[in-house]
């Protein structure tokens, strides 16, 4: 079975920069299923989905939120799947807002947090990686090729 990530966003206002994973979870053999959901505006909708990602075959979830960034910790709190959460810049605070949200789970809720922003949406696709490669070879191979590049996708 092919590998598959949920890369999930807050608001479809994120997507240009949720996008830059993409070339790199495709590089990786990385199916990206890429969902808009909302902790605050479709909770049920994000309980639902997160409480179902292991059965439908997601080996890790990438969630992207500016602000509060509820969202990573809240789907958090629903599965047992690794969480990459990356802050996003979403108000005058520049995603320092959204970092700070992000990286203070409480005790039994644990999110990777990444960076602000586009770098962190691109390690997010390669640490994702990074956990898949732990049960699929195609993937670790895929990573070691990467990193001989320098951490840069191959041309």
């Amino acid at each position: 079975m092919k590998p598959k990530v949920a890369v999930i966003m807050g608001s479809e206002s994120d997507r240009p920069v949720v996008e830059e994973a993409l070339p790199y979870l495709e590089y990786f053999g990385i199916e990206a299923d890429v969902r808009v959901m909302s902790a605050h505006r479709t909770p049920d909708a994000v309980q639902q989905f997160a409480s179902q990602a292991r059965a439908d075959g997601y080996g890790a979830i990438i969630a992207c939120a500016g602000m509060a960034a509820h969202l990573p910790g809240v789907i958090a709190a629903y599965t047992s799947l690794p969480v990459i959460g990356v802050p996003l810049a979403g108000s005058d605070l520049q995603g320092v807002d959204a970092l700070y949200a992000i990286v203070q789970m409480p005790a039994g809720v644990p999110v990777a947090t990444m960076a602000i922003g586009k770098a962190g949406v691109r390690n997010a696709a390669i640490f994702a990686a990074q956990i898949l490669a732990l049960s699929h070879p195609e993937v670790a191979q895929k990573l070691e090729t990467f990193k001989q590049n320098k951490c840069r996708l191959p041309k």
